[in-house]
């Protein structure tokens, strides 16, 4: 049996609530421009006789004109117009001088209004594999730059004491909690000792707010230049990354998939997902053993179910992920390298993804037994794995938030912004899936469209904006 994008999203649809949807349109400056007013009247001499007329006073200056504008004749209101009309061009073409000149200069840099994202127009044709060339040259990584108001590492014995940390949670949790403790030792001009890697936690990142430019940077110094994978891990994600590129034969471009539905992750978000009555039972009683203060009494659950789903808070499922896909113009051919857990259904779940795309493969199928047997002793390191990568892959396309996916987003975009990171609007979708009218033709329309600045481009930073997935303020510079 073949899955076709139409019969996918109309088997997704079934589940899923109809909303209207939203639009914005960016908004419009006016500029309004003064003209210069010259006011000259003649005047009588004091002994009487009258001047000269004000086209011999004027004679030499206005000469500098007759050669450009001949048309000036000897009536003074015709000079008078005619210098003015000159005046007036002059002043225009150079206001228009000046505004190409700064919007040559201003930096390519997307800015929100309320939820949407607006970029620059840029006149590259569209590309499935990566930005355009001229919205990723206006900014350049530089954190490893220090540019004052932080010292230099102090000796030993002037620090105010040591700093000792266990790093919990999962790969990606640990990284930031490095690089926080390396941020907390700077503040506090102390010692850190190398931490202790926990692997039996889970560990939440708060992120410091309110504190200097300089130990943001820092921070990134440690994510982007200072921390490093073991040489084997290194190398064999190499190796991975090579044979997806290698899989047709020739050099081909390579799509990487993060995608999160594990049963924990499916039963965390409380949402509600396309399945049998016996499934579906099974989940709920799942919630109520794991979660048992959120499940209560389950009565609220269905409509908390419609909220998320609204909100695009749910974990897009396989089947949506491969619309989406086939709806932003990737052929059936795209070679795509899965990163993922155990995935919540099976194969019947994969069904849809893997016959819209069957060059669908995980580290698994890339790689002999025995070559991944070496990093099956940690957790971690097959965790590294697919990190390198998705890292090192043409797109990178993130089905839900986490850790692992902001690390990429953000170290691609400090790596210059031109390799694309797609971040599904999981809202906006969740309404189109459950619109019935809504045709293909019109769907395919509405996702382009609405993603088109959600591939990692320059955005400028917010309050509380999240570092790791966005570096650019504190950690990239203007080209």
């Amino acid at each position: 049996m073949t899955y076709s994008p139409k019969r996918a999203m109309a088997e997704l649809r079934h589940s899923i609530s109809v909303g209207a949807r939203a639009t914005s349109s960016p908004m419009k400056r006016d500029e309004d421009s003064s003209p210069l007013i010259f006011d000259t009247q003649p005047q009588d001499d004091d002994d009487g006789r009258g001047r000269p007329p004000y086209k011999d006073r004027d004679r030499p200056f206005l000469s500098h004109f007759q050669s450009i504008c001949p048309s000036i004749a000897d009536d003074s209101n015709s000079s008078r117009i005619s210098l003015f009309v000159v005046i007036v061009v002059a002043v225009f073409c150079l206001v228009s001088i000046l505004a190409i000149v700064k919007r040559v200069n201003t930096p390519y840099l997307c800015k929100k209004d309320g939820i949407t994202l607006h970029c620059p127009h840029v006149k590259e044709s569209p590309s499935l594999w990566e930005n355009p060339y001229s919205a990723t040259t206006s900014w350049k990584s530089c954190a490893e730059r220090r540019l004052g108001g932080i010292s230099d590492l102090p000796p030993e014995n002037e620090t105010t004491g040591y700093i000792f940390i266990h790093a919990e949670g999962g790969l990606n949790q640990q990284r930031i909690a490095i690089c926080n403790a390396v941020a907390v030792a700077k503040i506090m001009n102390a010692t850190l000792i190398l931490p202790v890697l926990k692997q039996d936690q889970i560990w939440k990142d708060q992120t410091y707010d309110n504190v200097p430019q300089e130990i943001n940077r820092l921070r990134c110094r440690v994510n982007y230049h200072a921390l490093k994978f073991l040489p084997e891990i290194e190398e064999m994600a190499d190796l991975l990354a090579s044979r997806m590129r290698n899989r047709t034969g020739g050099s081909n471009p390579y799509m990487a998939l993060h995608l999160r539905f594990e049963k924990g992750m499916v039963g965390l978000s409380f949402c509600d997902f396309v399945g049998t009555r016996e499934e579906k039972a099974l989940m709920a009683e799942y919630r109520r053993k794991e979660w048992p203060r959120r499940y209560k009494n389950g009565t609220h659950l269905w409509q908390l179910a419609l909220q998320k789903r609204k909100e695009g808070r749910c974990p897009l499922e396989p089947g949506e992920v491969a619309v989406i896909l086939r709806a932003m113009g990737y052929p059936k051919e795209t070679q795509i390298y899965v990163a993922s857990g155990q995935v919540y259904g099976g194969h019947n779940r994969m069904a849809p993804l893997r016959n819209m795309f069957p060059n669908l493969v995980t580290k698994e199928e890339l790689a002999a037994k025995q070559e991944l047997d070496k990093f099956r002793k940690h957790v971690t390191s097959l965790a590294a794995l697919d990190f390198l990568v998705c890292l090192k892959s043409d797109v990178f396309v993130m089905t839900h938030g986490g850790n692992f996916a902001k690390l990429i987003i953000g170290a691609r975009r400090y790596m210059g912004h031109r390799q694309k990171s797609i971040k599904p609007d999981k809202g906006l979708m969740s309404k189109s899936f459950g619109d019935p009218y809504m045709g293909w033709a019109t769907f395919a329309d509405d996702v382009v469209t609405t993603h088109e600045t959600r591939t990692g481009l320059p955005e400028a930073t917010f309050p509380n904006y999240d570092l790791w997935e966005n570096p650019l303020t504190p950690c990239m510079c203007k080209a």
